[in-house]
């Protein structure tokens, strides 16, 4: 091969608006259209491909050096990437990590992923802050042979996030139980054994984590479908019911989630919910939620707990937030978000009820947010 056809664009991300970025592709070839959002997180690309809440959209990394500690069975999130693709500023590096077991780029192969190297990513992250997450379609053809009208065409059809329920999509199956605690030097994963309490999970697309750290806290989980009643709840006796993270527009679940929320709520059961399960559970207490221009992706983001003025760095991954201003009487707002100022999070005030916006188990502080899985668990003691 000649080595200007060498240099030949071997993928290419087209936006809506006719836009087109080149680059060379890694992964899986093929085509794939979604969401385009941005996350500045400097490590855990691997968790971030497999975190059900990513189902329709590509991720572009602002951090450039993605692959370098190639992958590994232990950072799964799920069993296999949710996302539907990645975008990075420079092509992955031979893997260079004592823990690798494969290259990113082959992993993304295996798993059906399609990746784009090369690409000038903070041009693209400014044109997601000034004009909101497009919709785009990511082409990897060896052979750079792309039909750009086509794809300009996939990208103006996709039907976008907003009133589409993806938590269907990526739910488990069926029921399941997990006593898998969170990883420790230099044991590992180890398991539950002694637990205190009996917490059933709704799996809306939760994370690996989110079990391990309530495990951690001292609890037996019970994982259930997203499409669990309340009666499918309460058959199982909890002492306290999580609501998990998950994909798409809140409003589009709680269709089925927010009926079974208030049956659980009638009860008095303890409840905790992250991200997608704080949206539902403010859904279910009345009030409202709304789809923001690009979304808060990434682990640099700075949250305020009001009552105690700490300040938090958490996780984050959400493109829609719960309207603060909607919250009714005897639902307070906890947390705030530094950057914006947009809700992360909430409880009631007669009830041992509560959620968050960011994600307590990802470990960004790396510990600041751990004290949550233990209020649930103090919450249950308590009851």
């Amino acid at each position: 091969m000649s080595q200007t056809s060498s240099r030949r664009p071997t993928a290419c991300l087209a936006l809506a608006d006719g836009t087109v970025f080149y680059g060379m592709g890694f992964g899986a070839t093929g085509d794939t259209v979604a969401e385009l959002c941005f996350n500045t997180a400097m490590t855990g690309y691997q968790e971030i491909m497999t975190d059900p809440s990513y189902a329709g959209q590509i991720v572009t990394f602002t951090f450039p050096h993605v692959g370098n500690v190639g992958i590994n069975p232990e950072d799964d999130e799920t069993q296999d990437p949710v996302a539907e693709g990645m975008v990075v500023k420079w092509m992955p590096t031979d893997p260079s990590n004592w823990r690798a077991a494969g290259t990113l780029s082959d992993w993304l192969a295996r798993r059906g992923r399609i990746a784009v190297g090369g690409v000038d990513t903070r041009r693209l992250t400014r044109a997601i802050r000034q004009q909101g997450a497009p919709h785009v379609a990511l082409a990897h053809d060896p052979e750079g042979n792309f039909d750009i009208e086509a794809l300009v065409a996939k990208a103006r059809g996709f039907e976008g996030l907003t009133g589409r329920d993806l938590a269907k999509g990526v739910t488990c199956a069926q029921s399941y139980r997990w006593d898998e605690m969170r990883w420790a030097w230099p044991e590992g994963y180890l398991r539950q054994t002694e637990a205190r309490h009996r917490v059933v999970a709704i799996d809306y697309g939760a994370k690996r984590n989110i079990l391990r750290c309530l495990a951690s806290a001292g609890c037996e989980v019970t994982v259930l479908p997203a499409s669990a009643t309340a009666e499918d709840v309460l058959a199982q006796n909890p002492d306290g019911v999580f609501l998990s993270n998950g994909p798409g527009d809140p409003a589009a679940t709680g269709e089925y989630a927010v009926p079974m929320i208030r049956g659980v709520l009638e009860r008095d059961v303890p409840m905790f919910g992250i991200c997608l399960g704080h949206q539902m559970l403010a859904l279910a207490l009345g009030g409202k939620t709304q789809k923001m221009n690009h979304g808060h992706h990434g682990a640099n983001h700075p949250v305020k707990e009001i009552e105690t003025g700490k300040v938090e760095i958490t996780s984050m991954n959400h493109g829609f937030a719960v309207d603060s201003q909607s919250l009714p009487t005897g639902v307070l707002e906890t947390h705030v978000s530094l950057f914006d100022g947009s809700n992360c999070g909430l409880r009631m005030a007669d009830k041992p009820v509560f959620s968050v916006q960011h994600h307590p188990e990802a470990s960004p502080g790396p510990q600041d947010s751990f004290y949550l899985f233990e209020r649930f668990a103090a919450s249950m003691d308590r009851g």
